[in-house]
């Protein structure tokens, strides 16, 4: 059995091809249960399981610790066991938090490739952990973004993020304030652990685009229902975001969203059954949980690259 290290996964998966994985597994489909969460008392695993017929099955197993800083470890681990389809047995073992890392900017990048403006040229990136780099990385690979703000709790920390990223050319600077910065944007994605919305509806001006990444619980939430009223909503999966997105979740307890408000999934813009963006002026919302299915084909991918 191969094992796939965190380095070689980020080597094999420029956000290009990527991007073109994703979007062709969600045109053909593929067989994915929602995640399943096991309490473990001091933490929580979560199983992610895929498959397509004739094809390699994938489960992703992840466990969440979040006392491990105490130990200098990581709160979040896991790995993405793939396996053969026709005899179960073990094909390859992958670094899940890489592989995640790079699957869930695709996705977000293409549900832009259908829901922003061609011409969005400004970019602001709230949140400044790890996964912040890989969606502004994959945001420019299908749109011409000249300049990226990063905005987050701590403005040491995105400073740092900008000034990394524009060492290495990336057109970035830091945002001193979040209601200014959202205003002026053409992209505003999220990937925070925020409880409270950060992003309000009445901030956005027409046009905008709003990636919501961070938020996979329904307690958690990253912009509030005025952001909801004014946008046509999109999700990865229907099934996923009405069940654990916060973002999604809430506002149809409330009915600031109702049922049939959910305008398109990845499945449904992929295969053009529903259309994206309508117009220059529209506020387009995407909300993204992860499926197993993105896992999927980022892994064979990246076998595939690898040789």
């Amino acid at each position: 059995m191969r094992i796939v290290a965190a380095e070689a996964i980020h080597r094999a998966l420029p956000f290009p091809d990527l991007i073109g994985a994703l979007r062709e597994i969600f045109r053909a489909g593929c067989e994915a249960p929602v995640r399943r969460h096991h309490d473990l008392g001091q933490g929580t695993l979560l199983l992610m399981p895929a498959w397509q017929a004739k094809g390699p099955v994938g489960v992703k197993i992840v466990t969440v610790f979040p006392d491990n800083a105490r130990r200098s470890l990581p709160s979040v681990l896991g790995s993405f066991l793939l396996l053969d389809g026709d005899s179960g047995l073990p094909i390859a073992l992958l670094d899940a938090p890489a592989l995640t890392l790079r699957r869930t900017a695709a996705a977000s990048a293409l549900a832009a490739d259908y829901l922003a403006r061609p011409d969005s040229a400004r970019h602001l990136m709230v949140g400044a952990g790890a996964l912040a780099p890989h969606l502004i990385a994959a945001h420019r690979a299908v749109r011409p973004i000249r300049e990226v703000r990063i905005w987050g709790r701590d403005p040491a920390k995105a400073a740092a993020l900008a000034r990394r990223l524009a060492d290495e050319g990336c057109p970035a600077v830091p945002a001193a304030d979040l209601a200014d910065a959202a205003a002026e944007a053409d992209i505003v994605t999220c990937a925070t652990l925020a409880r409270e919305p950060l992003i309000h509806g009445n901030w956005l001006r027409p046009g905008t685009h709003l990636d919501l990444v961070g938020g996979y619980t329904p307690q958690m939430r990253e912009a509030d229902d005025a952001a909801v009223r004014r946008s046509r909503v999109f999700v990865d999966t229907r099934a996923g975001a009405t069940a654990e997105a916060g973002d999604i979740v809430q506002p149809l307890r409330s009915g600031v969203l109702a049922a049939d408000g959910i305008a398109g999934d990845l499945f449904e813009l992929t295969r053009g059954t529903v259309p994206g963006r309508c117009g220059p002026e529209e506020i387009t919302l995407f909300k993204s949980v992860g499926t197993a299915l993105e896992d999927l084909a980022a892994a064979r991918l990246a076998l595939s690259r690898l040789g």
